[in-house]
Protein backbone atom coordinates (compact mmCIF):
# COMPACT_ATOMS: atom_id res chain seq x y z
CA UNK A 1 0.00 0.00 0.00
CA UNK A 2 1.32 3.13 -1.14
CA UNK A 3 1.13 6.76 1.23
CA UNK A 4 -1.24 9.19 0.34
CA UNK A 5 -0.43 11.64 2.99
CA UNK A 6 2.74 12.85 2.66
CA UNK A 7 2.81 13.66 -1.38
CA UNK A 8 -0.47 15.72 -0.57
CA UNK A 9 1.61 17.84 2.30
CA UNK A 10 4.53 18.28 0.18
CA UNK A 11 3.15 19.26 -2.76
CA UNK A 12 -0.02 20.39 -1.56
CA UNK A 13 -1.27 23.96 -1.55
CA UNK A 14 -3.34 23.88 1.36
CA UNK A 15 -4.21 21.34 4.03
CA UNK A 16 -6.11 18.85 2.76
CA UNK A 17 -5.60 19.85 -1.31
CA UNK A 18 -6.29 16.72 -3.63
CA UNK A 19 -7.04 18.15 -6.65
CA UNK A 20 -4.47 20.27 -7.71
CA UNK A 21 -2.00 18.67 -10.85
CA UNK A 22 0.75 18.62 -8.92
CA UNK A 23 -0.19 16.52 -6.02
CA UNK A 24 -2.35 14.41 -8.42
CA UNK A 25 0.77 13.63 -10.44
CA UNK A 26 2.59 12.89 -7.12
CA UNK A 27 0.24 10.57 -6.00
CA UNK A 28 0.02 8.92 -9.44
CA UNK A 29 4.04 8.61 -9.34
CA UNK A 30 3.34 7.13 -5.50
CA UNK A 31 0.68 4.51 -7.06
CA UNK A 32 3.17 3.24 -10.04
CA UNK A 33 6.43 3.42 -7.41
CA UNK A 34 4.65 1.01 -5.31
CA UNK A 35 2.84 -1.03 -8.17
CA UNK A 36 6.05 -1.43 -9.64
CA UNK A 37 7.75 -3.14 -6.49
CA UNK A 38 4.88 -5.49 -5.70
CA UNK A 39 5.38 -6.67 -9.42
CA UNK A 40 9.14 -7.46 -8.86
CA UNK A 41 7.80 -10.00 -6.18
CA UNK A 42 4.35 -11.05 -7.50
CA UNK A 43 5.58 -11.54 -11.61
CA UNK A 44 2.37 -13.38 -12.23
CA UNK A 45 -0.12 -11.13 -11.32
CA UNK A 46 -1.71 -10.26 -14.81
CA UNK A 47 -4.98 -8.19 -13.09
CA UNK A 48 -2.68 -6.03 -11.55
CA UNK A 49 -0.82 -5.07 -14.69
CA UNK A 50 -3.32 -4.46 -16.37
CA UNK A 51 -4.38 -2.34 -13.74
CA UNK A 52 -1.56 -0.28 -14.32
CA UNK A 53 -1.59 -0.17 -17.87
CA UNK A 54 -5.42 1.42 -17.13
CA UNK A 55 -4.21 4.40 -15.29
Amino acid sequence: MYDKTTPVRKYGLHEGDTGSAPVQVALLTERINSLTDHFRVHAKDFHGQRGLLRM
